[in-house]
């Protein structure tokens, strides 16, 4: 009878135990809000793992503080403890019932990757571009916007298509609980179907180098109804013979998604920020310098690999901006009959800095 009283003990304060622990777990590793519908079955699956680490946590402690409190040598008890050699059944038991465990939770775990990678009706391709240290996305459903903010009408299921340009990196939003790796050389994807309408952040999840860190891009999911008006912003036909040359550089400047590089607030990201920077002296990295003027930019653009500035990298640009200008501005031509020279236009926008940027055209 009163080994049975010590059984029931263990197991009430293994109960208890379990349930504290999992509080406190549950608030020292708390998930971000869950976002997508993919969030859904893997939090069951984290919540069932911060059970079992609970229950272990519990039965390890449990048993070793009462047997410490309870089964202590008491004062002038001279005697030898009892002498036990073994007990096959525990050791029978405590190797089953983990391998049971573990086999289980691989197998649902399998179950729920499955799930979450498997093609969904009417899905909304984006293609995705990582670099050091910048993230691009194209829409080719949407009449090729190129944006650096990643923009998703809710409920609406979407498979990124990932590339990666230099190293390995890992796109990760946490709220969406999904990650993968962009590989060079190699297309990787990723599925989701976001489901609350927000603000949130894609981040790399793989050491890429130096500015690992700073490589964010912002995430914005909105209503079908906003979706739409984000892009037809974004594809909206801007009168040029009505702006100046500034304003010209500003539409390239988005256009061209200069902005998921180079900053016009004085910030360095993955290249130097444009805010005073034309009239500058920069270092470059083979020790010489140069003074930031029209032909040096110009030569950055075109052939952007040839002069780099220190603390910056190559092969972030694309190698052939020269091509994409001149198809652009055969467009304008043809089409408005305004001629514009792409890079005359950069050039002023950035020796103009700072300036308001176009609430229409630059938001």
């Amino acid at each position: 009878m009163k080994k049975s009283k010590h059984f029931i003990a263990v197991i009430v304060l293994i109960g208890i135990a379990t349930g504290l622990f999992y509080i406190i777990f549950s608030v020292m590793f708390r998930l971000p809000v869950a976002a997508s519908a993919e969030a859904g079955p893997i939090d069951v699956l984290f919540n069932a793992h911060y059970w079992i680490i609970s229950f272990l946590f519990a039965l390890i402690l449990v048993i070793m503080f009462y047997s410490a409190a309870v089964f202590r040598r008491r004062p002038g008890d001279d005697t030898d403890g009892p002498h036990i050699h073994g007990h096959t059944g525990l050791e029978v038991g405590w190797t089953i019932l983990p391998t049971l465990a573990v086999v289980g939770m691989g197998i649902w775990a399998a179950v729920i990757l499955n799930d979450v990678t498997s093609p969904k009706a009417n899905e909304m391709v984006i293609g995705v571009e990582a670099g050091q240290w910048f993230w691009r996305f194209h829409y080719p459903e949407q009449e090729e916007v190129t944006s650096a903010e990643l923009v998703l009408p809710v409920n609406q299921p979407v498979v990124l298509e990932m590339e990666a340009n230099d190293v390995l990196h890992s796109f990760w939003v946490p709220e969406f609980r999904v990650k993968q790796d962009l590989v060079p050389g190699q297309t990787t994807w990723l599925r989701f179907t976001p489901t609350l309408v927000g603000e949130y952040k894609v981040r790399c999840a793989e050491i890429c180098g130096t500015g690992h860190a700073q490589m964010l891009a912002d995430v914005r999911v909105v209503s079908d109804a906003d979706f739409v008006a984000w892009v037809e912003e974004s594809t909206q036909q801007v009168e040029f013979a009505e702006l100046s040359d500034v304003e010209r550089g500003q539409v390239w400047y988005a256009e061209y998604a200069c902005n998921s590089c180079h900053t016009v607030d004085g910030t360095a990201t993955v290249g130097p920020t444009w805010l005073d920077l034309y009239g500058s002296e920069e270092l470059l990295t083979d020790g010489t310098t140069v003074v930031v003027n029209d032909e040096y930019i110009t030569h950055s653009i075109l052939e952007p690999n040839a002069q780099i500035v220190a603390g910056f990298n190559p092969n972030i640009m694309p190698q052939n901006f020269g091509e994409l200008f001149a198809q652009r501005e055969g467009e304008v031509l043809a089409s408005q009959g305004v001629e514009v020279d792409i890079i005359e236009e950069i050039i002023a926008y950035i020796e103009a800095l700072p300036v308001e940027e176009l609430e229409d055209l630059n938001e």
